[in-house]
């Protein structure tokens, strides 16, 4: 049997491999568009007004969404440059601050 691999998808490895997708990379890209699509049926089922919390600004799910990704962004990087390049307990963190900012703002 010959090779089953389409020449579409030969072509594609070839346009991607400067990428180096890794599982880790696909699984955050992954979660980030379930958070999307999660958050997008949330509205669409469930509107919500904004609410003015410790910021003072009015924000809404997609806002607290948008401030815990950059958030997280900010504390892995800090990370990363502070205590190296196992972050398992930067997930917990990231974790606690998403329940904070979900909470809080």
């Amino acid at each position: 049997m010959e090779n089953a691999s389409s020449p579409f998808m030969e072509r594609l490895a070839e346009n991607t491999a400067w990428m180096a997708w890794t599982w880790p990379t696909a699984a955050f890209f992954a979660t980030i568009v379930a958070l999307l699509a999660i958050f997008t049926v949330l509205a669409l089922w469930r509107p919500e007004r904004a609410r003015v919390g410790v910021l003072g600004i009015p924000t809404t799910r997609g806002d607290r969404l948008f401030i815990t990704l950059l958030g997280s962004a900010f504390i892995n990087l800090a990370w990363l440059a502070l205590v190296g390049p196992n972050l398992g307990w930067a997930l917990a963190l990231c974790l606690v601050y998403a329940l904070a900012v979900f909470r809080l703002v």
